[in-house]
């Protein structure tokens, strides 16, 4: 397959049904470059994608600068409100703007403050993530966005102090399986507040069921089966997603605050667990959200009789969120 096939409007350039095809994907949803687009260069893309639709492009416009017109507004975006979401809170921004709070909650040796301090700004960050890039094809109040926060932060608190306090208590560690231990606690407290998140935030769409779309894009339907498989496969993609993120640092750290350079010169202890963080999340992140497509499809012998008989389709597609 060529680097840039033939364009599609609305689709991946990569095979979506493949989970290599999907991580190539996500590596291009995530692309901090997105970031620094313009707003004309936002606002051209728009233009040359509105054009393709109307048949009316341009003698000489390739397919490579389709795709990346694309990528540019998938990226900046919102698919079911169409409108911009906030730069920290994209998902090209999670990367970056999440691998200092990450460095936090993994810092050795810390307060019961600097545990609250550090989960509620994870969880506050996680929270604002959730909401921007979720599947709003049906409104939802701001309430259901307060509920999830503070139920996200509520369990992420009580699960990190509760574990630190019990593992003061317990004297049977020494010093260096002590540290090793506390340096592991954010991944439960973390992985049980993603699930808390996603679920409390976006538990109205098990209510009222979200759209499904045949294969031309029209929505045929509101499907609470659909919502249902969308939120079980968000919140497992936020379970996955915090495990190389949590578990590799605090071992990969371990090993390396022991070799002699970091001996001699502790001042480099935050900046290399710094890189080591970037890169698990970096790695983390593309093969997390890979795990399921965004638009995810389903056979419509499993959704709602009504909407069986509404659409000759066998097989409809819903938008999953992120």
């Amino acid at each position: 397959m060529s680097e840039y096939p033939t364009f599609q409007y609305g689709n991946s350039r990569f095979d979506q049904k493949t989970f290599l095809g999907r991580f190539r994907h996500f590596l291009d949803v995530i692309d901090p470059t997105t970031l620094f687009v313009t707003q004309k260069r936002l606002q051209e893309s728009n233009e040359l994608l509105e054009r393709f639709r109307e048949g009316r492009l341009p003698v000489g416009v390739t397919d490579a600068q389709l795709w990346k017109a694309q990528k540019i507004k998938q990226a900046i975006i919102h698919p079911d409100t169409g409108e911009k979401i906030l730069m920290p809170f994209r998902m090209s921004g999670f990367i970056p703007f999440g691998t200092p709070v990450v460095v936090g909650l993994l810092l050795p040796n810390q307060t019961l403050l600097t545990t609250i301090f550090w989960q509620w700004l994870n969880q506050s960050h996680n929270a604002c993530v959730n909401y921007c890039n979720r599947n709003a094809s049906k409104p939802a109040p701001f309430s259901t966005f307060f509920q999830g926060y503070v139920g996200a932060v509520s369990s992420a608190v009580s699960i990190a102090v509760g574990l630190n306090v019990f593992l003061r208590r317990v004297s049977s560690f020494s010093p260096s399986s002590h540290l090793l231990v506390q340096r592991f606690i954010p991944f439960p407290a973390v992985a049980s507040a993603n699930v808390c998140n996603v679920v409390l935030m976006r538990h109205s769409e098990l209510s009222e069921g979200i759209s499904v779309l045949d294969h031309n894009g029209n929505v045929v339907g509101t499907s609470k089966v659909a919502a249902r498989h969308a939120l079980m496969e968000t919140a497992l993609t936020r379970v996955v997603l915090p495990v190389p993120i949590l578990v590799l640092p605090p071992l990969i750290m371990t090993f390396l605050e022991k070799l002699p350079l970091l001996q001699r010169r502790r001042g480099l202890v935050l900046p290399v667990h710094s890189l080591v963080v970037l890169a698990a999340f970096g790695l983390a992140l593309p093969l997390a959200i890979s795990l399921f497509p965004q638009m995810s499809q389903i056979s419509v012998n499993q959704l709602e009789p009504e909407i069986a008989s509404a659409t000759d389709c066998k097989i409809v597609m819903y938008n999953k969120g992120l």
